[in-house]
């Protein structure tokens, strides 16, 4: 996007020092069919927080909920500090929301479709037209917006659904899975729109099935799993959830390899390789204890790697239903 990129506007009012979604024993049924069995939340005001699971988890469904579009049958929430149940138009006043399926009409150009937008938060025409104008400027789609929306791109139409979601300066913006069916380049856009809108001062919700960009954009990521958070942390505490996290040494003379395959018992060899695999969580505690190790032994590996689960390792894990950490303290809260 343009380095001329105008500032996402501020509110007047600031942002109070309180979480920006907070929930308690979230549950939602359809018939028998239970969606959501209980979800805990708990989201700072300025950061970006990823609900990552697999197709029919819940992740619409707590999106739906938390911005007022359903009901929950149980549980309490609270949205910019305004409960859903019972302030549910003051919930509305502070959030955005774009959808799994663009909002645009494709019939009517893209400024039309911001100047509708304006028209349904009730700003008068001149602030409509200048709201609009800096928001098109600010998505780089100046040259586009007297165009028909039908003949955007993917990853304009998704550009102007969020430009379209922030007419109405909102605090929250929930993101359902915003670059599905998205090319690579595009993504890699639209994540850049989304940092900048988090340096904005705005709060993102975001649920996506593509665990880079849960890892490339989130501060925090819950998985979802059969209507449960299997998990919660930072990316790289929930990586560190999963075994299967080594560092790798490897030798180029033998006889320093023998030394320290006989030194370092516990390691794992590959004879062929010259290299030793000794488990370890990647942390930073690890690797220096390793390296004081080294120095005490008098080995010198010639290269030294660290190798932690990734998210599709932590992902497969807490959604098999086999190898998920036990609900009493393994999952980071």
């Amino acid at each position: 996007m343009p380095s001329s990129v105008m500032p996402m506007p501020q509110r007047a009012d600031g942002w109070p020092a309180q979480d920006a979604v907070s929930a308690v024993g979230l549950r939602k049924s359809y018939g028998d069919k239970t969606v959501l069995d209980g979800i805990d939340l708990r989201i700072p005001a300025g950061s970006i927080f990823a609900l990552l699971g697999p197709n029919g988890a819940g992740k619409t469904t707590v999106v739906k909920i938390l911005s007022t579009l359903i009901s929950a049958d149980g549980g309490q929430a609270k949205v910019a500090g305004h409960d859903i149940a019972t302030a549910a138009d003051a919930v509305r006043g502070e959030i955005g929301v774009t959808g799994q399926f663009s909002a645009v009409d494709g019939l009517i150009t893209g400024e039309e479709n911001m100047l509708l937008m304006a028209d349904l938060h009730h700003l008068s025409k001149s602030e409509g037209r200048r709201t609009a104008a800096e928001l098109l400027e600010r998505f780089d789609l100046v040259e586009a917006a007297k165009k028909p929306a039908s003949t955007y791109s993917g990853g304009m139409k998704r550009r102007l659904d969020i430009a379209m979601t922030l007419v109405g300066n909102p605090r929250i913006i929930f993101l359902d899975e915003p670059t599905t069916g998205l090319d690579p380049r595009s993504r890699h856009n639209m994540w850049q729109i989304i940092r900048e809108l988090v340096t904005g001062g705005v709060t993102v919700f975001l649920t996506t099935q593509y665990l880079e960009e849960a890892d490339q954009l989130a501060d925090r990521i819950a998985v979802l799993d059969d209507g449960r958070i299997a998990a919660e942390g930072s990316a790289e505490e929930l990586k560190r959830l999963v075994p299967g996290g080594h560092v790798r040494l490897r030798f180029s003379d033998p006889a320093a390899y023998q030394n320290a395959a006989f030194s370092l018992g516990e390691a794992a060899r590959d004879d062929e390789a010259l290299s030793l695999q000794i488990p370890s969580d990647g942390s930073q505690r690890e690797l220096r204890s390793i390296l004081d190790w080294l120095d005490s032994a008098g080995v010198e590996a010639d290269e030294l790697t660290v190798h932690t689960p990734d998210l599709d390792d932590v992902f497969f894990a807490l959604t098999s239903g086999s190898g998920r950490p036990d609900s009493k303290g393994t999952a980071v809260r």
